[in-house]
């Protein structure tokens, strides 16, 4: 039982981790010993993460395919599967926003949230699930939802019908997948210090705002969702199927 945590030596691809939270979440799990497959869409920012990391003494894999085109990723996947070993758990974590009036949203900026927040994360589980999960009868994936999955905001709507339908998508692939000894849960993050949320942070009456909205009083550190990871990567979690959790400050439970 005191190994119930473990993920050591296990293969963990994390979508969108060249930089931000994927990179935290990333670190995260190659702090704890697992292997960590690096992805984004910088090539140099991707190859300055990778010798960072490995200057650190982490086993790290760079593959850099698009999330949002099928041929890519499953070329990028047999390359994993190939040349660094069976992955064992997937985070889809990459993901991008765009803000402006709902009446005002550019269709191509729409279309282009869903193809990476939400077609990407179908498109690489997919591609994971029938070449190795599902064949070997076991593994992890963890979709990073957010509190727009349940919750409005003004000017990210498309954002949040993504992490809406992220949140949908991860009991979709439970019903299908589960069968096959695969675990798929999600993680909700509430307002975390990051690269993407700097500007809101930076703005003293937004920041203020979501400092009284949390019951926690405070925006969150981005380490403080490893503990949610390490939970849903590991073997801690073999009888959770389908779950968002809310790693958040208690944002949800107050009104």
């Amino acid at each position: 039982m005191q190994n119930l945590f473990d993920v050591k030596d296990k293969i963990a691809l994390v979508t969108g981790s060249s930089r931000g939270l994927g990179l935290i979440l990333a670190r995260g799990l190659a702090a704890n010993g697992a292997r960590v497959v690096l992805n984004g869409r910088n090539p140099e920012q991707l190859e300055k993460t990778y010798k960072e990391m490995k200057g650190e003494g982490y086993d790290v894999y760079v593959s850099s395919f698009d999330i949002s085109d099928a041929r890519s990723i499953d070329a990028g996947i047999q390359d994993i599967e190939s040349n660094f070993g069976p992955i064992d758990i997937l985070v889809n974590n990459a993901g991008i926003q765009y803000r402006a009036p709902l009446e005002e949203f550019p269709e191509d900026q729409w279309r282009k949230i869903l193809d990476v927040n939400l077609t990407g994360a179908f498109l690489v589980s997919r591609a994971v699930v029938s070449r190795g999960m599902k064949p070997r009868g076991k593994g992890k994936i963890i979709n990073i939802c957010s509190l727009q999955s349940d919750l409005g905001r003004s000017t990210i709507a498309p954002y949040a019908a993504s992490k809406g339908g992220l949140k949908m998508l991860t009991r979709g692939m439970t019903v299908d997948w589960a069968k096959y000894g695969i675990q798929i849960n999600s993680i909700g993050p509430g307002y975390f210090a990051t690269e993407m949320t700097k500007p809101l942070k930076d703005d003293p009456a937004f920041d203020s705002w979501i400092c009284g909205r949390t019951p926690s009083g405070r925006w969150g550190d981005p380490a403080e969702l490893i503990g949610a990871l390490l939970f849903f990567s590991s073997q801690a979690s073999d009888f959770v199927n389908g779950q968002l959790l809310y790693v958040d400050g208690g944002i949800t439970a107050a009104i």
